[in-house]
């Protein structure tokens, strides 16, 4: 058969094809779907932040409380505080950017930028004042916030936090590999659309304690996350910012003053438990929890334990 006209030239073999399919990855915008992917059927939103679209979640009313996602994850990871949460405050969850269905752009995404970033997102929300929880690295986020804008910090929830000297104490092989890994944004994004259902799954079994809550359908939506375009770039960015954390806000933490709830599980692989009460003696107004038969998403793992120890924290302190 003759080629159209249109398409006169030699015919590109498989691994140019294959290379602008990634590249194409790499640079588009994701389609913001109309409903969060949960049990839940909570509106997306969007709002524009120095150019950048982020989605976001926003139901009830009261006291704002807003929750960070880790690296690599996105807003389901707090799926289980949205019913629970909204009954006495107003809960955002966003996908950072570079995250999720937030846009993913060339960017440097050091410690100091994404603490900027998220000062603006609190100003595009009209949000002045909030209560931050952070899962992981989002935990070095918030604590961040807490560092350089101790005004816009009401308290502070931890969990699964970001310690200091972070490659010395991880204990999952499968993580710190991860970390230490130098490979090429090119060679991640080709491995990830060839294994990525795989090595999303090796990952999860890696930070929730109980496997059987890793349903297909679960299995599904994380991977679907995983192969969302332009999300290898953001991630590498973040893991060689490490040292960035390391001589920054990671020796200041002993400088943060805002009440602080330190929530870890007793099965964490990533960061043991131990990491969590270093962490707790560091920040001197907290309080620590360890939730058992947990891993590193205690909140999303076992949400019955962990919500009445986030609604009590958050409970008006007396006058």
């Amino acid at each position: 058969m003759q080629r159209p006209a249109s398409l006169a030239g030699p015919i590109p073999g498989p691994f140019p094809v294959l290379m602008l399919c990634l590249l194409t990855a790499c640079a588009a915008n994701s389609e913001i779907p109309r409903w969060f992917d949960s049990i839940q059927r909570l509106p997306v939103k969007t709002v524009v932040v120095q150019g950048h679209r982020i989605a976001y979640l926003d139901v009830g009313a009261g006291p704002p409380v807003i929750l960070v996602h880790g690296l690599g994850g996105s807003m389901w990871q707090w799926e289980y505080q949205q019913d629970t949460l909204s009954r006495s405050h107003r809960v955002i969850t966003l996908d950072l950017l570079g995250a999720g269905l937030s846009d993913k752009p060339e960017a440097a995404y050091t410690p100091d930028e994404l603490v900027e970033f998220f000062g603006q997102f609190m100003d595009a929300v009209n949000i002045r004042r909030a209560t931050l929880a952070g899962n992981s690295m989002g935990a070095a986020l918030v604590m961040g916030m807490a560092l350089r804008h101790p005004e816009r910090v009401d308290r502070l929830i931890l969990i699964g936090g970001m310690p200091s000297g972070v490659r010395d104490k991880l204990a999952s092989p499968l993580v710190k590999r991860a970390v230490e890994a130098r490979a090429p944004a090119w060679i991640v994004t080709l491995g990830n659309w060839f294994l990525g259902r795989g090595m999303t799954k090796s990952v999860l079994k890696e930070i929730v304690h109980d496997p059987e809550l890793l349903t297909p359908a679960v299995l599904d939506r994380a991977s679907r996350n995983r192969q969302r375009p332009g999300l290898i770039p953001p991630l590498l960015a973040l893991i060689r910012n490490l040292p960035l954390w390391e001589e920054g806000f990671a020796l200041q933490i002993n400088e943060i003053n805002a009440p602080t709830l330190i929530i870890w599980g007793a099965e964490d692989r990533v960061f043991p438990p131990n990491v969590g009460r270093e962490l707790h003696t560091l920040v001197a107004p907290s309080t620590f929890a360890l939730i058992p038969e947990a891993g590193h998403l205690p909140q999303w793992e076992r949400p019955e334990a962990v919500n009445p120890i986030l609604l009590k924290f958050l409970e008006p302190t007396q006058s």
